[in-house]
């Protein structure tokens, strides 16, 4: 597969604010295609068609997301609702949200013929394997009747990127800019144009969806707020603990997936939180900032993980170090799969964590690392099978994050940390009291709940040693070094990546806070 930066009509990250026919009087008929950035503030695109003579607003339900592995009811009702807000954001603005369902080229052939637009314009998207494809269709379609597809970086992700030197200054540089407002009036159009229903599960004949938080951006400002002003004062004491994260994290990772809030919004509002805690300079305030600062650098990783991503889409299918092709594609066992997917493994631990998560469709950081960890080493099931399943329950699914993250807890990176957690321990640590287990598992402790799957310890050595034993050989090592070259984050240009002094992706106590899109 070739990587995203082929598919080419894209903008530099770096200069997207200085474009010069950005800035410029646009008088062509335009077509904004919201993907994943369902909002009004922050969005080049919205501001591009503010300059064009007319301009309209499209979100096409696609059958091929809707047959993915990953797809689950529960994001279309949040993009449902989402979108029903920006409806009327646009509407009252003066710009018509189209709802389309089909093949994206083929919608797009049946729009033009009632609208002639010239112009396509959106965010840049590093999504699943079957975004990247649609992508392609989309390019040639464009190319085929001269029409300028135009797309801007949504956040720190680069387009194309050879190697990592320098990627955190331009990091920086994007999120110091200052977002875009909203805009004011927009264009519109006087083309009479069908805007299409935008259809509840029920009218799909989809299942309905577990209970899911508010949706859209109004919500997605309302959580940002609560958290900055008090939720977020604790954030450092909250995060590990699957009863205190529930309100203690920022619950933005849903918004920020589907782009009601953009990430420089997060950026630079709780900056803007951290300055004003420093005026105050009370010893409370002090605290505060110091939980702030902490969720700040979480926010820094969030575009790493998709980085490698949009550099290496095959790691989406394939093990991203490839000397550890083999090591568990042979040994999967539906039987230890649907234990610990139905939160039955006998670990009270691990099977209130997944009854929870099934049940919400979110849970902490911590958690979400020694649910893939217990998989991967315990039940040593293949990350890819339990990747597909976690992705359907997690609400804020995040393509990038997810499956890097998924690849780092199962040992396949061949340069983070092996760290497997305890199950036990965990929950001696985050619940010694038993209250989350016993809200979410009522039949702990009964003849109903049964013995151990496996003998952790016992399980966790084996799986330790044949992790080992592939990464001591030469081939791993040689191919460590080239993923850590290719990949390493690193701020000095001119600078080789030295394995020992390379910044790492956080430890395993931190990265699955990013999992979770916080």
């Amino acid at each position: 597969m070739l990587p995203l930066s082929m598919l080419g009509g894209t903008l530099d990250p770096v200069e997207e604010a200085l474009s010069p026919w950005q800035t410029a009087i646009m008088t062509d008929l335009a077509l904004v295609w919201f993907k994943r950035d369902l909002r009004c503030t922050d969005h080049a695109p919205l501001a591009a068609a503010a300059r064009c003579r007319s301009a309209v607003g499209l979100y096409v339900l696609e059958d091929e997301w809707l047959g993915a592995p990953e797809w689950d009811p529960q994001h279309w009702e949040f993009i449902r609702q989402s979108l029903l807000e920006l409806r009327d954001n646009l509407a009252a603005r003066g710009m018509p949200l189209l709802l389309r369902r089909g093949a994206m080229p083929l919608v797009l052939a049946q729009l033009w013929r009632d609208y002639p637009f010239t112009e396509l314009l959106s965010h840049e998207e590093t999504g699943s394997a079957w975004t990247y494809a649609r992508d392609r269709r989309v390019a040639a379609w464009c190319r085929e009747r001269g029409i300028a597809w135009r797309q801007w970086p949504q956040f720190g992700v680069v387009r194309p990127l050879a190697q990592r030197d320098g990627w955190a200054e331009a990091w920086e540089r994007f999120m110091a800019r200052p977002p875009l407002a909203a805009v004011g009036q927009l264009p519109g159009t006087t083309t009479p144009l069908d805007g299409g229903d935008i259809p509840s599960l029920d009218a799909l004949g989809l299942p309905a969806a577990r209970p899911i938080p508010p949706a859209g951006e109004a919500a997605a400002t309302r959580t940002l707020e609560s958290f900055i002003a008090e939720r977020g004062s604790r954030y450092l004491h909250t995060l590990s603990s699957p009863l205190l994260a529930e309100r203690g994290c920022s619950r933005l990772s849903a918004h920020l997936a589907y782009g009601t809030v953009s990430m420089r919004q997060v950026v630079q509002r709780t900056r803007q939180r951290l300055r004003e805690l420093r005026k105050e300079g009370s010893a409370e305030a002090g605290e505060r900032a110091r939980h702030l600062r902490g969720f700040l650098s979480r926010l820094h990783w969030h575009c790493h993980f998709i980085q490698k991503l949009e550099d290496e889409p095959a790691s989406e299918f394939h093990n991203f170090s490839r000397s550890y092709d083999g090591l568990r594609e042979d040994d999967w066992s539906e039987e230890r799969f649907l234990a610990w997917a139905e939160g039955r493994t006998g670990f009270p631990f691990v099977d209130a964590c997944m009854r929870c998560l099934r049940a919400t469709g979110w849970i902490n950081f911590r958690m979400r690392a020694m649910l893939v960890s217990f998989a991967s080493y315990h039940l040593w099931l293949h990350w890819r099978g339990t990747g597909l399943f976690l992705a359907r329950q997690f609400l804020d699914f995040e393509p990038g994050i997810h499956w890097s993250q998924m690849q780092m807890q199962s040992g396949t990176t061949g340069i983070n940390t092996l760290r497997i957690y305890s199950p036990n321990k965990q929950w001696a640590d985050q619940d010694p009291r038993g209250e989350f287990v016993r809200r979410w598992l009522p039949e702990w402790g009964s003849p109903d709940y049964p013995p151990p799957i496996v003998d952790e310890q016992r399980a966790a050595r084996i799986a330790k040693e044949r992790i080992w034993a592939r990464r001591r050989q030469p081939e791993a090592r040689a191919e460590a070094r080239q993923v850590l070259e290719r990949h390493g984050s690193r701020k000095d240009r001119s600078r080789t990546p030295r394995p020992k002094a390379q910044p790492q992706p956080p430890t395993t106590t931190e990265q699955l806070e990013l999992f979770a899109g916080e």
